[in-house]
């Protein structure tokens, strides 16, 4: 007998451990999609001022995206060349960093429409942003980039693409 309510006592305590556990994930879920909701709206992604020095990974997974914002943030060096996977975005907003360069692979982001580097450390530009056929808004403002880039990028660039300098 002592043994049937030994058995009783750990089956019940069994059961209050893996109701608690259940509901303890559903509510993890559950602020995992408010975060998600606050950050992403359809297919753009804001990770404006959130003090990243890197792209996070998770980022260049989400090929859907069509407007990325990572101004305001401390991203040095460059972006990952793997940039070239989010070929629907239209709008990069990378401005306000600390980056020192552009990889040529932005060049591939065909559907790009808006490119803001403003406010960073650039000292070069790859060649290949003038691949661009979309581009109508390329924002170089703040950064110490080769005159010789720009001219060589403008021949690739439609005439009526708005460069600010």
């Amino acid at each position: 007998m002592f043994k049937i309510i030994l058995v009783i006592i750990i089956l019940a305590a069994l059961g209050i451990f893996y109701n608690q556990t259940f509901r303890l994930q559903n509510t993890l879920k559950k602020a995992e999609e408010e975060i998600s909701l606050n950050v992403v709206a359809g297919n753009a992604l804001d990770l404006s001022g959130q003090g990243l020095e890197k792209l996070p990974d998770y980022v260049l997974d989400r090929s859907s995206l069509e407007e990325l914002n990572i101004s305001n943030n401390k991203l040095i060096g460059a972006l990952p060349a793997e940039i070239r996977g989010l070929k629907n975005l239209r709008i990069l907003n990378a401005s306000n960093n600390l980056m020192t360069g552009v990889p040529a692979e932005v060049g591939q982001l065909q559907n790009l429409e808006v490119l803001d580097l403003s406010n960073n450390q650039l000292t070069g530009l790859p060649h290949e942003l003038g691949n661009l056929k979309k581009l109508k808004i390329l924002n170089l403002s703040g950064n110490d980039y080769a005159e010789q880039d720009l001219e060589v990028i403008k021949q690739g660039l439609s005439p009526q693409v708005e460069i600010i300098l």
